[in-house]
């Protein structure tokens, strides 16, 4: 499993911590240094039924300097896909990836039910 978070981040420390605490392993990746790639977003995007803004880090300042919110609404599926995999910042986080399901944001619920 793939956890990829930003150090700076307090969601995805609690995440992290939630996990260890379960013991379950996982990798951490740097999202800004190494932001999920096409495909794994293209695979997220089928855990949350196609919906491309559930991947977005709206809160962000990039995504709010790009104006997206007026912007995505227009955007094809492959050209929001190939910005979240060129920005790392625009990506909603914690982002875990598993083989057969994944996450954007920490809901511990969620993640209790799953992986818990």
């Amino acid at each position: 499993m793939k956890v990829y978070t930003y150090k700076n981040c307090g969601t995805c420390k609690k995440a992290t911590k939630w996990l260890e605490a379960q013991g379950i392993e996982f990798d951490e990746i740097p999202i800004r240094d190494k932001p999920p790639s096409q495909k794994a977003l293209k695979e997220m995007l089928k855990h949350y039924d196609g919906e491309l803004k559930r991947l977005f880090n709206t809160a962000g300042g990039d995504y709010r300097e790009m104006n997206l919110k007026e912007k995505l609404p227009d955007m094809t599926q492959a050209e929001a896909i190939k910005l979240l995999a060129s920005n790392g910042n625009l990506v909603k986080r914690p982002f875990l990836r598993a083989d057969d399901f994944g996450f954007v944001g920490f809901k511990e619920p969620e993640w209790s039910e799953k992986l818990g």
